[in-house]
């Protein structure tokens, strides 16, 4: 690991939480349907987010999140109150942690580095998440796109990063599941460990990672 980093920034949505959790509250309130509303729901997440910045029409995550639940349940011709949107929405903020992120957290604390986390979530989504799942004390910083209002992968959303931490491009470690944000860090000048759970191809956009793990508990392997 280049000696220049000394702080550790990760993405949230897939790379420390899995957003497929919300699918056991779908499946009891939509009769089993939890893993297809989960799968166009989050699809449609990203779509919205990154057609909104493409046309300037900036909306909060937690909104882009709804529309895109709301989406998901149309296309899947399924009836729905406002009442049951909301309740899944909540869900947001208590996502299942993946196994291996408390201990990673916790030794990295334990090593001296400065820990954030980056997202394109509304602080109204982060701030619970994080808190429910007991990770606040290991965070220097929580860090939305809120703050800048320009989403992720674009180079002024990684700007946002560097004003609120004060560190260079070069002293960041930006770890993400997702190969996009990857290649948008990369782009920015941010050092790369693509958390790769899903076994998927790199992205053919010329930026590679600087590390590809399966889990989190590979970037122990860098201290």
């Amino acid at each position: 690991m280049p000696p220049t980093i000394s702080t550790f920034v990760f993405d949230v949505y897939g790379t420390l939480f899995d957003v497929h959790s919300v699918k056991e509250k779908a499946d009891e309130l939509f009769d089993g349907k939890g893993t297809e509303i989960s799968e166009i729901w989050r699809r449609k997440q990203l779509e919205y987010s990154f057609l909104r910045q493409l046309m300037g029409n900036y909306e909060t995550f937690f909104e882009v999140t709804k529309d895109s639940l709301k989406y998901a349940l149309k296309q899947l011709a399924i009836p729905f109150s406002n009442k049951e949107v909301e309740s899944l929405m909540v869900q947001y903020t208590s996502l299942r942690a993946y196994d291996e992120v408390q201990n990673v957290l916790s030794t990295l604390k334990e090593n001296g580095r400065v820990l954030a986390v980056f997202s394109n979530g509304s602080r109204n989504m982060l701030e619970p998440l994080v808190e429910q799942a007991g990770m606040k004390e290991y965070f220097h910083h929580i860090i939305s796109v809120d703050d800048t209002k320009q989403y992720k992968p674009t180079p002024a959303s990684y700007t946002g990063v560097l004003k609120v931490i004060g560190v260079k491009r070069e002293e960041v470690l930006f770890m993400s599941s997702n190969g996009w944000d990857i290649s948008g860090a990369k782009n920015f000048g941010f050092h790369t460990a693509w958390i790769n759970r899903n076994h998927l191809p790199q992205e053919e956009l010329g930026l590679a990672p600087d590390y590809t793990f399966d889990s989190l508990d590979g970037i122990l392997d860098l201290l």
